[in-house]
């Protein structure tokens, strides 16, 4: 590969591909206008930066998990032994049902997208999102949609029906209590910030991608999340439909659901589960994309059919859409139904079996670095490769509709979203915390935390296989001494063991805390590349800079930051290194471009967003409150429309390259 050497810094970079022009080098200006850099608690409450707005949903995420995890071992406490006493039936209901929506909803998909929040720009070499302040907006919906549905745990009981809420026993006769109205209310306020969310990340991905980075030399990660943000687009309106129609039910008398006036008994779990399905794929996708960005690094070689494990995403993305009915196999769908959505659900594993190939020979002949973040993504390998394979069982009708709602089901959606899900995750946290706080975790305590969270996610749902085809119910809050059973399928001994995993599982994860604790307190700084990585985000300092990138580089390969540190020696076909990521970081600091136009911050998407729970709760308790909170929504638009479209110059210091004033538009 040929190599050119620019004239101002002296820095050693690829070549541009024959026929393509030649770079001119930017002036380098030394005394570039910045924006100040805001401190203080107004500056995480007001602000629009993608980075901070990322941190602040995987903060929250966090908390929610802590939440979520505690619901779980109390759920496993209870079922310990039989005749639990721990919890009560109701309370059962309420914890189970709540267990699954934080871990969902409030969990796994906004962790997900504040990775996408963080990273998406970066990876691309855009210096912020699309819409910034829709960005912001879309933060406090989640939070505000995550304290509504929580907030029922202190005004009379949480929800009870299951996350998936079927309907009638939704309807006001069976959950009598409010629970189900704050469920129904929270989760649409949490879906405004998943479709704003996929609307500005499509946008930001379609339209500000650095130059020559075009689709098919962006990132895995980016590619998925992008699939991800279609997904959401049209499975987020399906569910919103249905929770309106049962708010409306449950508030105001209406009889969508209520089968003696009438209604499909099937319609509720039609429109559920046209959004639950491909929400699995909304969960499991982002960590599929860490995966494909850490596998390639830790092995040393470039991701093994890059184009195949794109391609197999979009695929998973369309495929999703036609296998919701596999939920639905004992409704008494029909044969023919059963029959197509059979022969689906078989079709949806090959190009998820196609993933599991590529990152196997990725993995092959590579020179295997056992980091944490390695470790991680290997076990999402082989445990989602044990739920996948448990979940092809059940595009079998007769397999399936014995399995339903037994424990079965339980282990294989773990297997799927504990072992995929958030084993790519925490890859994820391993790996990309260097970049985002500039410090490494601890590599010998993050050993532990994944030994200890493997251990603990099999010794818990591996059991549940055992227990689910012993016949155990899901949904039971107790069981009796008389179904213990005897030898190996003793369902007593499984799940006592079920429940001690649950606390190993517990421990792994409180390592992890640790961990942060440790690191935070550590005046070590890490390295600017400390895996040697491969991709855009690591062309930047760590932490990033508010805009980013100072100047915005110009992309010729796919692996763009791989190919500006190595060249492949013509005689022995080896990479050797040419310039050094410092190095590289110095000749963009050298070229900075001469306007940085970065959103100033803004407290109108926190105003507009804290107008949703007031209506919520207006509409459970009192509709003049609920026209309170309907007039902050209207003046929050109303002032938000009216910010003037340029920062003040007090936001910015010292002088511009060329004496001139350099604005900040909002974006």
């Amino acid at each position: 590969m040929a190599i050119i050497e620019r004239p101002a810094p002296g820095i050693i970079v690829p070549a541009l591909p024959a026929g393509a022009p030649a770079i001119t080098p930017t002036r380098t200006f030394g005394a570039l206008k910045r924006p100040v850099a805001s401190t203080g608690w107004k500056s995480w409450l007001f602000t629009v930066d993608h980075k901070k707005l990322g941190l602040m949903y995987g903060a929250t995420a966090m908390f929610f998990f802590i939440v979520g995890g505690l619901e779980a071992v109390l759920i496993r406490l209870q079922l310990a032994a039989p005749e639990g006493k721990v919890l009560n039936a109701d309370l059962y209901n309420q914890m189970f049902t709540m267990h699954a929506t934080t871990m969902v909803f409030l969990f796994v998909m906004p962790m997900a997208a504040g990775f996408a929040n963080y990273f998406v720009p970066l990876q691309i070499g855009a210096r912020d999102v699309a819409f910034p302040r829709i960005n912001a907006f879309g933060f406090w919906c989640f939070l505000a949609g995550g304290i509504v549905i929580n907030l029922a745990w202190f005004l009379g009981g949480a929800a009870d029906g299951g996350w998936f809420m079927y309907a009638p026993n939704s309807g006001p006769v069976f959950s009598p209590s409010k629970g189900v109205d704050f469920w129904t209310l929270g989760l649409q306020i949490a879906g405004i910030a998943s479709l704003t969310g996929a609307i500005n990340l499509i946008v930001t991905v379609l339209n500000m991608r650095a130059p020559g980075m075009s689709l098919m030399k962006m990132p895995v990660f980016t590619w998925l999340i992008t699939v991800v943000q279609f997904l959401l687009l049209f499975a987020i309106p399906v569910i919103t439909v249905a929770l309106f129609l049962l708010t409306f039910q449950r508030s105001f008398g209406a009889q969508f659901f209520d089968v003696a006036a009438g209604a499909d008994p099937l319609l509720w779990q039609h429109l559920f589960w046209i959004f639950g399905h491909p929400e699995v794929y909304v969960l499991i996708l982002p960590s599929f994309g860490i995966v494909s960005e850490v596998l390639p690094v830790f092995s040393r070689k470039p991701l093994f059919g890059y184009p195949f494990v794109v391609f197999s995403g979009a695929a998973i993305g369309f495929v999703g859409w036609g296998v919701w009915a596999h939920h639905m196999f004992a409704s008494g769908l029909g044969p023919v139904s059963v029959a197509v959505f059979s022969v689906a659900t078989m079709a949806i594993a090959v190009p998820t079996g196609v993933k599991i190939i590529n990152w196997t020979l990725t993995m092959w002949g590579g020179k295997l670095v056992f980091s944490t973040a390695m470790k991680f993504s290997v076990g999402l390998i082989v445990l989602f490769t044990i739920g996948g394979l448990s979940g092809v069982t059940h595009s079998v009708a007769p397999s399936d509709t014995q399995q339903t709602d037994t424990y079965y089901i339980v282990a294989h959606f773990h297997y799927v979203l504990f072992g995929g899900a958030i084993f790519g995750l925490f890859s994820g946290f391993y790996y990309w915390w260097p970049k985002m706080f500039g410090k490494m975790l601890n590599e010998r305590l993050g050993s532990w935390n994944f030994w200890f969270m493997v251990i603990g996610m099999n010794l818990t749902f591996g059991p549940m296989h055992i227990l689910g085809l012993q016949g155990q119910p899901r949904r039971m809050y107790q069981w009796t001494e008389a179904r213990a059973g005897e030898g190996f399928f003793n369902i007593a001994f499984w799940n006592l063991v079920a429940s001690i995993g649950s606390l190993v599982l517990t421990f792994g994860i409180l390592l992890f805390l640790i961990n942060i604790a440790i690191t935070a307190r550590s005046k070590v700084r890490a390295p600017l590349d400390p895996w040697n990585a491969r991709s855009l985000e690591w062309m930047t300092s760590s932490p990033p800079k508010e805009h980013n990138f100072d100047s915005i580089p110009h992309v010729h390969h796919l692996d763009e930051f791989f190919h500006r540190k190595y060249e492949e020696d013509p005689v022995t076909h080896t990479m050797r290194e040419v310039a050094t990521a410092e190095q590289i970081l110095a000749e963009l600091e050298r070229n900075a471009d001469a306007h940085i136009h970065m959103p100033s911050p803004s407290y109108w998407p926190l105003v507009l967003a804290a107008g949703l729970p007031i209506v919520a709760l207006g509409i459970l308790y009192s509709i003049p409150v609920a026209i309170v909170g309907g007039l902050v929504i209207l003046y929050a638009i109303y002032g938000w429309s009216l910010e003037p479209s340029v920062a003040a110059d007090s936001d910015y210091e010292g002088p511009s390259s060329n004496g001139h004033e350099v604005g900040a538009t909002h974006g």
